[in-house]
């Protein structure tokens, strides 16, 4: 089905005292780019997680954030280090003596030198950490990829809609091109009377004048290839995922066969169906930026 490249999803799990939040966004852009915004004790499955999301989307601008909040926090334990207490009680004797100091030693200044109090918090259990991360990713993605999909079909019925009125255009051009050439052969045919006054004309030379002017003006092949884009478009609409950039190819060939109708157009009706064709294209390659 057909994806937008606009999106929003969320999930939060909590479990064990632990709680995840994920939420994402995405807007549009050529390639895959994903920006993580998460708590330094979670950069470890940045991969990872990473490699998810790449599961789910192709192409956007995501942005990722992600919460962890854990009830265990702060309730670590407070380590004494001895060994490293002793020497700075040492030293600090030493220069004491060395320098005729007061050889006293409050045990606070003792407790604040570095190393001598640690706080330790509990050991981290990444393998059940990473599965609850996991699941918080996958649920949120599931949830993004679900706008995604609900935006996208709202595209696919714009763009057929689109579609179809330029097929309208297109049958009126056809229509409207064999008139411009019997309207020329009258023109001609006047201007040739106002001349040459009555005078018989040469069937030959007018007829080879009308083929000229025929070859000219007519637009069969950019209208048989307009139509044949326009089906491919649709035919793209309703295939498999991903395809944007395909679609954005399509939207350059319809433009430069509504280009050339509007450079060959010798008739002011034409010349405006075909700047409207050209509008409602230009609509198209916009709408077609949104699409994965």
């Amino acid at each position: 089905m057909l994806k937008s490249m606009t999106g929003f999803g969320r999930c939060e799990l909590y479990e064990d005292g632990k709680k995840i939040t994920v939420e994402m966004k995405s807007v549009n852009h050529r390639y895959c780019e994903i920006s993580l915004r998460m708590p330094k004790k979670l950069n470890y499955f940045e991969t990872g997680i990473r490699t998810l999301i790449k599961k789910y989307a192709s192409r956007g601008k995501i942005d990722v954030f992600i919460s962890y909040e854990d009830e265990a926090e702060g309730a670590g334990s407070v380590k004494y280090n001895r060994e490293i207490a002793a020497e700075y009680v040492k030293y600090m004797r030493q220069m004491a003596v060395e320098f005729g100091l007061s050889s006293e030693i409050p045990v606070s200044s003792l407790a604040r030198m570095q190393d001598v109090l640690t706080n330790e918090e509990p050991a981290l259990e990444e393998e059940k950490l990473w599965k609850l991360v996991e699941r918080a990713v996958n649920g949120a993605c599931e949830t993004f990829v679900a706008a995604r999909l609900a935006e996208g079909e709202q595209l696919r019925q714009d763009l057929f809609e689109k579609l179809d009125g330029m097929l309208s255009w297109i049958s009126f051009i056809e229509e409207r091109s064999p008139q411009i050439l019997a309207d020329y052969r009258s023109k001609l045919l006047a201007k040739i009377s106002e001349v040459l006054g009555d005078a018989k004309v040469d069937e030959t030379v007018l007829a080879t004048e009308l083929v000229i002017y025929a070859d000219k003006v007519c637009v069969d092949e950019e209208t048989v290839r307009l139509r044949a884009h326009i089906q491919s478009m649709k035919d793209t609409l309703t295939a498999a995922e991903n395809i944007g950039r395909k679609l954005d190819f399509i939207a350059q060939e319809m433009n430069r066969e509504a280009n050339t109708i509007l450079s060959k157009a010798n008739d002011l009706e034409i010349s405006n169906v075909a700047i409207s064709l050209k509008t409602e294209i230009e609509k198209i390659r916009e709408q077609i930026q949104n699409i994965e």
